[in-house]
């Protein structure tokens, strides 16, 4: 089977109760679900939660939570994959044969459908441990600038003077969703690398929201993006 773990913590400091915060008429997480149940990729919808408030709100948007997850896993250095590895191992204790398994952020209201199909058609058909979200960067990172003690300087002078359409374009990790096999989540085989097949995204699709700012800038975006579909 395949499963879509989403992980949702109830520590958030910078957004109080982020996951569950309203977005435009409903929990942010809502999305996440919504998206993972309408893509129908998946068995099961899981919500990784310490926080009962978090679990309430995944079990009415129709995601399982069919475990509180241990505070040791719910601090601020707990990494995903930590996250993801212990839902894999509670799914593999209870006896699910897990095929595939995708972790979707919770706050990723700009999430399609048809990316998540896209991953999991690339990661069959690729032979890879991983396929992942990724969007590029707006502008060429080769010529960018950094600033010390007021002094500017740039990353690769040797660019100063190449034109940016004779640079490679580069991308980053969009931070919406991660398909992976079971064992490269599990024996932590790098992501970042030659064992991952990428899923590129519009950048207008992509937002991080880790501030209030962030948050407000994203509701502007969702809006347009509804009036213009």
């Amino acid at each position: 089977m395949n499963i879509a773990i989403i992980p949702a913590r109830g520590g958030s400091k910078r957004i109080p109760k982020k996951n569950i915060k309203d977005f435009l008429g409903k929990p942010i997480i809502a999305y996440s679900i919504e998206t993972a149940l309408s893509s129908q990729c998946f068995d099961k919808v899981i919500v990784s939660t310490d926080n009962e408030d978090i679990a309430k709100v995944a079990r009415k948007y129709g995601a399982e939570v069919p475990f509180i997850r241990p505070v040791e896993l719910s601090d601020d250095y707990t990494g995903t994959n930590d996250v993801v590895k212990h839902a894999l191992s509670w799914l593999l204790e209870q006896g699910f044969e897990v095929k595939y398994v995708c972790c979707i952020y919770a706050t990723v209201p700009f999430l399609k459908s048809k990316f998540l199909k896209e991953g999991l058609k690339k990661l069959q058909s690729s032979g890879k441990s991983f396929a992942f979200s990724l969007t590029s960067f707006a502008s060429p990172i080769q010529r960018a600038i950094k600033i010390q003690d007021d002094e500017i300087s740039m990353f690769y002078p040797e660019h100063v003077l190449t034109r940016s359409q004779d640079l490679d374009e580069a991308y980053h990790d969009a931070g919406q969703f991660y398909w992976g096999k079971p064992q490269a989540f599990l024996d932590e085989v790098g992501m970042f690398s030659e064992d991952s097949i990428s899923v590129v995204l519009p950048r207008y699709l992509v937002q991080d929201i880790d501030t209030l700012e962030d948050w407000e800038r994203a509701e502007l975006m969702y809006k347009i993006i509804k009036m213009e579909n």
